[in-house]
């Protein structure tokens, strides 16, 4: 999910595009009562519940089923006070991961990033990562910047991504680059395919990022349903043993391990893709070339 996206979601919440409910039990069923208040008082993050959320939603925007929604997760955020509530938005552009933060009292939501604050801003995050991250990467390990991108490969915004992170990466040859798998619940194929480039990578590190190019040329042709037969030849023409990589993707570990990859994510304020931090700062993936290499300087001159 790009910045455009959550803009949107800010439109569909202040500018009175809809949002439909996809269960139409709630068109009649009155709002979820908010959580008791004397949690949020002691400090507690209070959860509201899925109805609450669908409620409030179905009340400002059940006028209109054009759009559709569904509740993905509601869990506590990294802020003190404030849940956060992941929803997947599907229009016409397709779905998107979108955050709400609520207060615990139940009165209040905000819709946006949540933005690290203080003399070194980004060290928590960069910390997080540097001891964290288990995808495939490239460049010297020991280098002063450290690129790390959340992807999905089944995300067309990622692969349109790819070729600016490429370009950055040749104007920064003595930077790190890491990938780290993030598949969106709303795409079918998306966790098989980063079951396979966690098995690829782990097999060749050449391999792997000939694996994740000619997924991202070849994503349009993929689907669910052959996304087994797509993926093992993808990784054959990447110079891999495909059936051994469609058996390794396919264990308890490899499902861990990109388990691990999302939560780490999760941690650093990942909710959509591709999300891009440079030495632990999280840079618009859609900014030009030229931001993203003064970005990356500028982080390699902090150290």
């Amino acid at each position: 999910m790009t910045r455009m996206h959550r803009i949107l979601l800010v439109a569909l919440l202040f500018s009175g595009l809809a949002i439909a409910q996809t269960a139409p039990t709630l068109k009649t069923r009155p709002p979820a009562k908010p959580a008791a208040s004397a949690d949020a008082a002691a400090g507690t993050t209070v959860l509201p519940s899925e109805d609450t959320v669908s409620s409030f939603l179905f009340q400002m925007f059940g006028h209109d089923p054009t759009v559709s929604w569904k509740v993905n997760e509601i869990r506590p955020s990294e802020v003190p006070g404030l849940a956060e509530v992941t929803v997947v938005v599907t229009n016409a552009q397709g779905p998107s991961l979108n955050r709400l933060l609520v207060s615990s009292d139940g009165k209040h939501v905000i819709v946006g990033d949540i933005l690290p604050f203080g003399a070194k801003p980004f060290e928590d995050a960069r910390v997080k990562l540097e001891k964290g991250v288990n995808g495939p990467a490239k460049g010297p390990a020991k280098a002063s910047v450290t690129i790390v991108e959340f992807s999905d490969m089944q995300c067309p915004h990622c692969a349109k991504a790819a070729p600016v992170i490429d370009q950055l990466l040749a104007q920064e040859p003595e930077a790190r680059f890491v990938f780290q798998s993030f598949p969106l619940p709303a795409h079918d194929w998306a966790e098989k395919a980063a079951g396979y480039v966690d098995c690829v990578g782990r097999a060749s590190n050449d391999a792997v990022w000939k694996f994740i190019q000619k997924t991202f040329e070849d994503q349009a042709n993929i689907t669910a349903a052959n996304a087994d037969e797509k993926l093992k030849a993808v990784a054959t023409a990447s110079g891999a043993n495909a059936d051994e990589i469609a058996a390794c993707a396919a264990k308890p570990d490899t499902k861990a391990r990109i388990e691990a990859s999302v939560a780490l994510g999760k941690s650093v304020g990942v909710t959509g893709t591709p999300a891009l931090f440079v030495n632990g700062r999280n840079v618009p993936s859609g900014a030009p070339i030229d931001l993203l290499k003064k970005i990356a300087d500028f982080q390699a001159s902090q150290k």
